[in-house]
């Protein structure tokens, strides 16, 4: 587990505005939260009171079965997971940047559209790498 994380003030400060732009952006999303691959919150947007530090945590575990069952079925390296659940959905996003492993975790509603979520999503990600 990371003691230390070691995150530049260009990345801290792109991965802040970027969560808050995708929350105020996409109708239905109710928290974005950019993480360490062990889990640790380095930047949130969220409405409805959720926590981000506990978001982090369980999306690192949610991006670690996806790895494992991607490379169990052969698939390759995931880019993301979803979970849809009755009142919406949460997708889980990785980011493989050089000199750290980040997730994004975006939390929507059922008035969120999934493919709204991952277009989004995949944008924010090609940000987090070029920072």
């Amino acid at each position: 587990m990371t003691t230390h994380i070691t995150l530049s003030p260009v990345l801290k400060n792109i991965a802040v505005r970027e969560a808050q732009t995708f929350l105020d952006e996409i109708a239905g999303v109710k928290a974005v939260v950019i993480a360490t691959i062990d889990g640790f919150d380095i930047a949130s947007a969220t409405r409805s009171g959720i926590d981000p530090a506990r978001i982090a945590a369980m999306a690192s575990s949610i991006a670690a079965i996806g790895a494992v069952v991607a490379q169990e079925t052969s698939l390759g390296a995931p880019s993301s997971v979803v979970i849809n659940s009755a009142s919406g959905f949460i997708q889980v996003f990785t980011v493989n940047r050089a000199d750290m492993q980040l997730i994004v975790n975006v939390v929507s509603d059922s008035t969120g559209v999934l493919a709204q979520v991952s277009y989004r999503g995949r944008a924010m990600i090609q940000t987090l790498l070029a920072a």
